[in-house]
């Protein structure tokens, strides 16, 4: 199991002033200890012991077990050496603390801080029983005293460790948590934009398609027959509308998310009407279905019909072909699209692939289908193919 994240280190500012904090209270808690248990705080011992102490621990952060390790020495030679008289762990207390609450990555500092302690209890059992006249139990009394304060001093250390320890896990947890959900927004705004950009790219790149179309064979036939002018006008001015109901649609989603909007969305019964109003003088379009495709699911529906609309407004634009022939066929648990013409095999290719033919790549993907747009045999025109499985079918 990984180790938990470190907290991070304090303000510079606070960390220095609670080493100042610690530095000055144990320079007067060491004297004041030291008289309260009746030794002696005289200027020859407890103070110079005191000032050493107190000099140390400002490099507890940086060097915490050097630090531990030469406080200890220093109490066991002015103890050895007779200047103070009473003391070993708890004139030490601030840096087994700091040794003991520090948990950063192969530094584990409580070990080393209970290892230290108990060789300094060892080390002070023994120079009591050997170089002393006190009694046994003048000498285990203060020792278990020494050895319960270094319990106690750990336990605390270690807790105040491990809620250290905790409140960085967690901080960790709220930051990934955090970044997981930008990258969930920012993936989410790129599909929106993605989606935008098809339902703009379809609606306004085939309207525009089918107006000139119609604006062309109103143009052509103004002179010798006013009806057939008439009709190709009413076909674009219907086809605008149309493309202004599907704008408005995708308005109304970005407003209102999760609200359906009003009027019907483009879809494989629509198929139908959008040949007839891309059929020209110049281009027949011929269409064949099969199966029950009233019972494709919207998505599925509305992905086939803008893979046709996309397909004749390529071909339209670029291939100059004369005849273009459309199958829709519900096959299974699938729906089938292919859509060819014998026009110009000159309609751009990956890398140069346009926004029409990434768009339908991209929808049909991204129902778990499969799509290709190409030459079509040897010849000249050109074959775009979709198969996009119905939901809730899985092979």
């Amino acid at each position: 199991m990984d180790r938990p994240p470190v907290p991070a280190s304090a303000d510079p500012r606070t960390a220095r002033l609670v080493d100042g904090l610690l530095a000055a209270g144990t320079a007067v808690a060491v004297p004041a200890g030291t008289a309260w248990l009746g030794g002696r705080p005289d200027a020859a011992g407890a103070l110079p012991l005191a000032l050493w102490l107190g000099l140390l621990l400002p490099a507890r952060r940086r060097l915490p077990l050097a630090v531990l390790l030469l406080s200890v020495q220093a109490v066991a030679v002015f103890r050895i050496s007779g200047l103070t008289d009473v003391g070993w762990v708890w004139p030490v207390s601030a840096a087994y603390a700091g040794l003991a609450a520090d948990d950063r990555p192969g530094r584990p500092g409580l070990p080393w801080a209970a290892g230290v302690g108990l060789a300094e209890l060892a080390l002070a059992a023994t120079w009591e029983t050997t170089a002393g006249d006190a009694t046994p139990r003048e000498v285990l009394v203060p020792l278990g005293a020494e050895a319960l304060w270094l319990a106690v001093l750990l336990a605390v250390a270690t807790a105040y460790r491990n809620r250290l320890r905790w409140r960085a896990e967690l901080d960790e947890r709220l930051l990934r948590a955090a970044r997981e959900r930008d990258l969930e927004a920012g993936r989410r705004i790129a599909e929106a934009r993605l989606e935008i950009a098809r339902e703009l790219h379809d609606v306004v790149g085939h309207t525009l398609t089918v107006v000139g179309i119609q604006l062309r064979v109103a143009a052509d036939a103004l002179n010798d027959s006013l009806e057939e002018a008439r009709t190709a006008l009413t076909t674009a001015q219907q086809v605008r509308t149309e493309a202004v109901r599907d704008l408005r649609a995708l308005v109304h989603v970005l407003r209102a998310p999760g609200e359906v909007p009003e009027g019907p969305a483009a879809g494989v019964p629509e198929v139908a009407a959008l040949v007839d109003r891309m059929r020209s003088a110049e281009l027949d379009i011929r269409l064949e279905t099969a199966g029950d495709l009233a019972t494709v699911p919207a998505p599925v529906s509305l992905a086939v019909h803008r893979v046709v609309q996309e397909a004749l407004t390529n071909t339209v634009r670029h291939a100059g072909a004369s005849r273009a022939d459309i199958s829709v066929r519900l096959v299974g648990r699938r729906v089938e699209v292919s859509v060819t013409d014998d026009g110009r095999a000159a309609v751009p290719t990956p890398p140069a692939v346009g926004h029409g033919v990434r768009g339908m790549d991209e929808r049909v993907r991204a129902l778990g289908g499969d799509f290709s747009a190409g030459p079509h045999g040897k010849g000249d025109g050109w074959l775009v193919r979709a198969a996009i499985p119905l939901p809730g079918f899985h092979p």
